[in-house]
């Protein structure tokens, strides 16, 4: 075995660890966009999150970590789509929020 195949051997078991880890983050991710969205009587569409930023950032311990921005679309009143965030530093969510939206309760 040469140096060259263990190189690529590497590059792709580092490929296919970043992967595994990057669906499970998603995972995770998605279940909150889920719950979040059910506790502020939404519909998530699509079930799906995307990521839509990646960076590296401090925690507040000053330690790195990975700087994530998924985004999910949601709606209301069934007629419009809008957008939602959730911002994770390393494995914790940080931030959620979703788009000013029409609300589709009952009208006094």
């Amino acid at each position: 075995m040469t140096l060259s195949s263990l190189f690529w051997i590497f590059v792709a078991g580092f490929l296919v660890w970043y992967w595994w880890k990057a669906k499970a983050i998603k995972d995770f991710v998605l279940t909150a966009a889920k719950a979040y969205c059910k506790k502020m009587d939404v519909l998530l569409l699509d079930e799906a999150v995307y990521l839509r930023g990646l960076w590296v950032k401090r925690d507040q311990q000053g330690k790195l970590r990975v700087w994530r921005r998924f985004m999910f679309d949601f709606t209301s009143t069934g007629e419009e789509r809008y957008l939602g965030r959730i911002i994770m530093l390393g494995r914790t969510i940080e931030h959620m929020e979703l788009e000013p939206h029409r609300f589709s309760g009952p009208e006094y």
